[in-house]
């Protein structure tokens, strides 16, 4: 799929200035057609990544101050919210809430828990276990999924959720698994993504890594929390969170 410079501004949720300016100083991969710039959905989503193991060392900027949210119910927060950023409010929760986690998941191998994880996965959104387990494996062969520190995303490059909702379900390998990452760490905890559109696919991919850059959500995931623990944290943090791509790059 091509992207716009105004497409990438929005589902990164940055400005189309930045986007401008990332492509003057070449930090975003593009083409251009008929003197337009374009986009490719595969080359952004590796953008995202590869920003996100090289920011990893840096001090994560302090998120917005939340306090102005804390005495609003649940349904006035996601109004507020929800007309800053559009489908973005809350995205990474409610994909969370229709996916789930899944714990001590066996294998050895990264391939061993992707195939038991997607016999549980594709069971609950009416998939082919075999295809799906083959599309994920085609992109990690691609590239690698991981965000090092033990986390990885692993997605597909060409597959969209016949859904009108995003599906983001959280494994924890019964034993942390090597996984090709540049830190030669261990993965403890998969994030499966699976989109409805290209553009919830690389914003909730964007989230991720912004989530996963934090020392506090690093520890909290070394944990393995339950669902319920899982979606309390993602909401308060989607809450603050505003920009995630203004602070990868």
């Amino acid at each position: 799929m091509d992207l716009k410079i105004k497409d990438v501004a929005e589902l990164l949720n940055v400005s189309e200035t930045t986007i401008r300016r990332w492509l003057l100083d070449g930090k975003i991969p593009a083409y251009k057609l008929n003197g337009q710039y374009r986009f490719s959905r595969i080359e952004i989503e590796n953008w995202v990544i590869a920003q996100k193991m090289n920011k990893e060392n840096e001090k994560t900027p302090s998120a917005p101050d939340k306090k102005k949210y804390l005495n609003l119910s649940d349904n006035e927060t996601k109004r507020i919210i929800g007309n800053q950023i559009g489908f973005q409010a809350f995205s990474l929760f409610r994909a969370l809430y229709k996916g789930g986690v899944i714990h001590n998941v066996e294998g050895t191998t990264k391939k061993e828990v992707i195939e038991e994880s997607v016999k549980i996965i594709a069971q609950n959104l009416s998939l082919d276990a075999d295809i799906l387990t083959e599309m994920l494996m085609d992109r990690e062969r691609l590239m690698p999924t991981t965000l090092n520190h033990g986390i990885a995303v692993p997605h597909t490059r060409d597959f969209l959720l016949q859904k009108s909702f995003d599906v983001v379900t959280v494994v924890y390998p019964k034993n942390p698994i090597e996984y090709g990452a540049l830190d030669g760490k261990k993965v403890h905890t998969l994030f499966f993504l699976f989109a409805c559109d290209d553009k919830r696919h690389l914003h909730l991919l964007a989230k991720l890594a912004h989530l996963t850059r934090l020392e506090e959500a690093l520890k909290f995931l070394s944990d393995k929390p339950n669902k319920a623990e899982l979606l309390a944290y993602i909401k308060e943090w989607e809450v603050k969170v505003r920009a995630p791509a203004e602070e990868i790059v």
